[in-house]
């Protein structure tokens, strides 16, 4: 998709962080935007903001686990403004510690956003994409989908999930002759949105900010490319994990800090979905 100009962009978990930051650089590309989240009275904000700088934009209120409310959510977008022609699954929650130390509930929560909110999103939307001359998913996963992490299995567990979910519908759409749609996944490594407060990059690293990773989720729709992996060791993080023996890409993990990183999370349990 080379121009956004007039575009319908609906983006999960808008009312903040990186999906605040997404938003916004569509938005500077001339598209309208269509912005959920649970937090209605931040999205209030938000929207009326984007509306005082002159942006076409709407908000919904809307938990992405709920499938009824995700499809009464089309229906209100194409009532307000019509299909959308970009999805972006940005919604998540991360929450952090040894695994048998984290209540369950908290275990399930992570997959029902991560990965139930993403396909029932992109089951409730896709024909919109489809039905479009250009549409575009964008899906975001994290560099944790390609390895371990420990004191964070489930959200690991959830990345790992949206990773195969998206390569998955990428070649389904082609095998299907929808080539027009675009597929690209977001595999970024810790990303300062206060979600991973408490948390240490691994060595020779530190954290991304939104705005950088919203760049490069522009700039990878725009050339069609179909994984964004950053920073520089991420990029590098599908080969030592799976090309190289077990042992020794543990003993990289190890050495790098990868293994540890999330011991100290203490991150808001606010997080947007």
């Amino acid at each position: 998709m080379k121009e956004f100009d007039r575009k319908r962009v609906l983006v999960t978990g808008g009312a903040g962080g990186l999906g605040h930051s997404i938003a916004r650089r569509f938005a500077a590309e001339g598209a309208a935007l269509v912005l959920t989240d649970v937090a209605g009275d931040v999205l209030e904000d938000m929207v009326a903001d984007f509306r005082r700088r002159g942006v076409p934009c709407e908000g919904h209120a809307v938990d992405v686990t709920d499938a009824g409310a995700v499809i009464a959510l089309r229906e209100r977008v194409h009532d307000q403004g019509g299909p959308i022609q970009v999805l972006v699954n940005n919604a998540g929650v991360v929450h952090g510690g040894p695994f048998l130390e984290v209540p369950l509930e908290r275990h399930l929560r992570t997959l029902r956003v991560n990965v139930d909110g993403v396909v029932a999103m992109t089951h409730a939307f896709l024909p919109d994409l489809v039905a479009s001359p250009e549409g575009q998913l964008v899906n975001v996963a994290s560099a944790s989908g390609f390895v371990g992490l420990p004191f964070g299995s489930t959200y690991a567990a959830s990345k790992w999930a949206v990773i195969g979910f998206s390569e998955s519908v990428r070649l389904e759409l082609r095998k299907l002759g929808h080539a027009h749609v675009g597929v690209t996944t977001v595999c970024p490594g810790y990303v300062d949105t206060g979600m991973l407060a408490g948390v240490k990059p691994p060595r020779l690293t530190r954290f991304l900010t939104p705005d950088a990773v919203a760049d490069q989720v522009l700039a990878a729709v725009r050339a069609g490319k179909p994984l964004v992996l950053e920073p520089w060791l991420v990029k590098l993080t599908p080969f030592l994990a799976h090309a190289l023996p077990k042992g020794v890409s543990d003993l990289l993990a190890d050495a790098f800090g990868a293994t540890t990183g999330m011991k100290g999370w203490r991150g808001h349990s606010g997080a947007r979905h």
